[in-house]
């Protein structure tokens, strides 16, 4: 699966382009995760190449940056890979049920 098309990327802010944005009204564009454990990673601003900001739901929730390739990296047991949520609709952080704060 591609994680992310071209089309995808045109969607994204460029990096620190919501910066004064609170936080719960980021909106969030992609969604990726995997498949074998609860790591989710919501993707708000992108840097046209690697780089993305958002919120990362793991042990804990942290906003932070996160990059493209090291999600494509990653392989889990059997084989698995991060996927995309293709059902996943681009919304405010505080529209995500278990996000808000």
């Amino acid at each position: 699966m591609q994680l992310l098309t071209k089309e995808l990327r045109k969607q994204f802010p460029k990096l620190y382009e919501t910066e004064e944005v609170p936080a719960e009204e980021k909106k969030v564009i992609a969604k990726f995760f995997t498949p074998w454990t609860n790591w989710t990673w919501y993707a708000t601003e992108f840097d046209g190449e690697d780089r993305f900001f958002g919120l990362v739901d793991g042990n804990e929730k942290e906003w932070g940056y996160f990059s493209l390739r090291e999600l494509e990296s990653i392989t889990g047991p059997a084989g698995l890979k991060i996927e995309r949520d293709l059902y996943f609709r681009q919304r405010q952080i505080k529209d995500i049920p278990g996000l808000a704060s």
